[in-house]
């Protein structure tokens, strides 16, 4: 099969390049989706061509690809409206200071496109934040024009972002996400809607954060797919037992008493079946990049079982009709 089945690198951050490659690769992908806090260095990769040939040599090296360039937890810093969480995602030095804060993710957002063009991936995935997130239950009320202006608010943020991708030939997949401005079906059609449906703007599809909202995962997919410039396979198991609700009742990932957990692949409630034949119809042949999160599993033998599981699933459509041989000549 054409798709390469990749990992993304954002909860392996710990681990230097080398060694990441060679614990990926004996895992069995083909791949990697580098975080950009984790194994590469944007502004070095921008403008220095030995840096990258590093890098690139190093996946060579074990025989990985790299198509795409993780920038979350940047990207969270753009839009995000501040709280002191976000100063652990930006340099020690702006802590506590939001403008600075926002200000330094721009440039870096920036030179992550020059990163990812000099790397040679064509997409960067990641969040863009929300100044209306912690709204959402609209009490104390919500007015429309709140909303509104939170999403005239990251067209004029992301704009000037967006600009410097298409200098470089590179596209943002935003993956739909609680805390984002566009975080189910309805606010990423407004989301889209509010930047005149910009080709640089797409989407970074991934099940597990759909699911648990009571959004059919499959259905998002079929009526974005134009817009998936990648994909982020990773499940979730819905635990909704009577006590337990979608909200996650303050407690850690990985407690049973949660109403859902995000768990390793094929140990949840998506169905990725569903979701390959999708892909299928539509061509889709960019990475199945696994995002490895379960708290109560070993992540080496998690994310190795996971490997598995998509290149199992990762099945070509039919070149022929089955029942094309059931007729007489």
């Amino acid at each position: 099969m054409g798709r390469p089945v990749t990992l993304f690198t954002g909860q392996w951050a710990d681990l230097p390049l080398e060694e990441m490659c060679r614990t990926a690769r004996e895992m069995g992908y083909d791949g990697l989706e580098l975080a950009t806090w984790g194994q590469i260095n944007c502004r070095r990769a921008a403008s220095d061509e030995g840096y990258v040939k590093e890098i690139k040599e190093t996946l060579k090296r074990h025989g990985l690809i790299c198509k795409a360039l993780g920038a979350h937890l940047t990207g969270q810093c753009v839009g995000d409206l501040w709280d002191p969480r976000l100063d652990g995602f930006a340099p020690a030095e702006f802590a506590g200071q939001p403008e600075k804060i926002r200000a330094w993710a721009i440039e870096e957002m920036k030179y992550t496109a020059r990163a990812a063009k000099a790397m040679g991936c064509d997409v960067v995935t990641g969040f863009m934040g929300s100044a209306v997130w912690k709204y959402w239950y609209s009490f104390p009320q919500t007015s429309e024009q709140m909303i509104a202006d939170a999403y005239t608010e990251q067209v004029e943020l992301w704009t000037p972002i967006f600009d410097v991708f298409d200098e470089c030939g590179v596209k943002f997949a935003l993956e739909v996400h609680p805390t984002e401005i566009a975080f189910d079906y309805y606010t990423t059609k407004r989301l889209l809607k509010a930047f005149n449906y910009r080709p640089t703007l797409g989407i970074n599809f991934d099940p597990s954060h759909l699911i648990w909202q009571g959004v059919n995962p499959t259905i998002f997919l079929s009526d974005f797919i134009d817009r998936v410039y990648h994909v982020h396979m990773k499940d979730t198991s819905v635990n909704l037992d009577g006590r337990s609700g979608i909200l996650g009742s303050h407690l850690t990932f990985g407690d049973m008493r949660r109403g859902w957990n995000f768990v390793s692949l094929g140990h949840g409630d998506v169905d990725f079946d569903k979701i390959i034949r999708v892909l299928n119809g539509a061509g889709y042949q960019g990475p199945l990049s696994v995002e490895w999160e379960d708290s109560g599993m070993d992540r080496i033998f998690g994310a190795t079982e996971a490997c598995s599981f998509v290149k199992n699933i990762n099945f070509s459509p039919s070149t022929v009709a089955f029942d094309d041989a059931l007729k007489n000549d």
